[in-house]
């Protein structure tokens, strides 16, 4: 992993942007959507975070207008055809500013939101061309690095082909300054950010918001009691990304350690499926981990087929669920998926996952053999599985898209 620290920069070298006026309220917005899988739509959380949030918005009274690829279900959220990119770096580097002012001289937003942080700039010049008054504000699904213990930071390896770590992470910087409103997953995702920001010496001032993303209403269920608890089978679901950048070689060393010490069964859902070669080849490890996993006898790797209804039944039957070791984790749609469903979702202590208030302390691990040992408890103590099921259902309670919707309103309403 590359590992960068850099001098905080002279003073007044990057000034934060004086934030602009606004209006009591929102009347329109307009939410530029990242998309990172076109092609699977139902696996790809910036797609199902719209999908779930600007129908809620527009039930707040807000008239929404989202571009992208596909529209979301509600019809009643407008839509703009714009093409997804064909890779990440496009994605963040090939920004079309002139088909984006032909847009927003078509809808005239109050607000505009960029969940593409690093085309922030990019959004802003196209306002100043379509001659709008908008509030820009941008959400990070994402933060392209973490802290270190010696008080720099690490470039998410994921970023980094080609040596673009720094420049992504400087970018993204930049799109957090073209923003009158930064808003983002979680008090981790806001504590490393302004953690960046020291780094880089610049100001980010009054913009950062924390509003996290909604739970999808069809993944709630009430947690198992005690009994159904012990009813279950003994089975354990992985349900992220198979990258690198994810921890994935350290997961199938704890599968492996799992399989040896517990009579347990493990689901790797491959929710992803068939890969195209460019993104084959800018990082081939999901190939090479399903190949290992797949020759694990207790192992099973399983697909959704882009059903949320099979999606549901997947969570729904496992007794335990594990999180990734991902060092950059700010937050999970995999990890809250299985806490709306009452899995007890056992997890490195990194990052988001072992802020206060997402999993309990019994449920996190330092080394593999205490990871084996909180299984070995799930499975066989029910009266503690089903105390760390209703932990987990409570932890979400307050995620519904109606509530996330006010938060978010809240938070881009000048």
């Amino acid at each position: 992993m590359e590992h960068v620290v850099l001098d905080p920069l002279p003073a007044g070298t990057a000034p934060a942007r004086e934030p602009i006026q606004a209006s009591a309220g929102v009347g329109s917005l307009l939410y530029l959507l990242n998309v990172s899988n076109p092609d699977r739509l139902a696996a790809d959380s910036g797609w199902l975070f719209a999908d779930l949030l600007c129908p809620a918005l527009g039930r707040a009274g807000v008239e929404v207008t989202v571009t992208g690829p596909a529209a979301v279900g509600d019809q009643r959220v407008g839509h703009e055809p714009l093409a997804a990119a064909g890779t990440k770096y496009q994605a963040r580097f090939g920004f079309d500013v002139e088909a984006t002012t032909a847009v927003l001289r078509r809808v005239r937003p109050e607000v505009v939101v960029a969940n593409q942080v690093e085309n922030a700039p990019g959004v802003r010049a196209a306002l100043l061309a379509a001659g709008s008054g908008a509030l820009l504000a941008c959400y990070c699904h994402y933060v392209p690095f973490h802290p270190t213990p010696d008080g720099g930071w690490a470039v998410d390896p994921s970023l980094s082909d080609g040596g673009l770590g720094l420049p992504v992470l400087l970018a993204f910087y930049a799109g957090l300054l073209a923003c009158d409103r930064v808003l983002v997953h979680s008090p981790t995702a806001r504590t490393w950010i302004e953690h960046g920001a020291r780094l880089l010496g610049v100001e980010l001032g009054e913009r950062l918001r924390v509003v996290p993303p909604p739970v999808d209403p069809r993944l709630l269920s009430a947690a198992p009691t005690a009994e159904q608890a012990a009813a279950k089978d003994a089975v354990g679901l992985y349900n992220h990304r198979l990258y690198r950048h994810y921890g994935t070689e350290r997961f199938v060393e704890l599968a492996e350690l799992l399989g040896q010490a517990l009579p347990v069964r493990l689901r790797v859902a491959d929710l992803f499926g068939r890969r195209s070669p460019e993104r084959t080849r800018l990082d081939p490890s999901p190939d090479r981990y399903l190949e290992r996993l797949r020759a694990l006898p207790h192992v099973q790797v399983v697909s959704d087929h882009g059903r949320r209804e099979r999606y549901r039944a997947l969570l729904h039957g496992s007794a335990f669920a594990l999180a990734p070791f991902r060092p950059a984790v700010t937050w999970s749609m995999s990890v809250v998926d299985c806490l709306s469903m009452g899995v007890p979702v056992v997890a490195p202590a990194l990052g988001w996952l072992a802020e206060p208030g997402v999993l309990p302390p019994e449920l996190l691990f330092d080394r593999p053999e205490q990871a084996v040992r909180i299984v070995e408890r799930l499975l066989e103590e029910p009266v503690f599985a089903a105390r760390m099921a209703e932990q987990a259902v409570r932890s979400v309670r307050e995620l519904s898209p109606d509530k996330v919707a006010a938060r978010y309103l809240a938070a881009v309403t000048r």
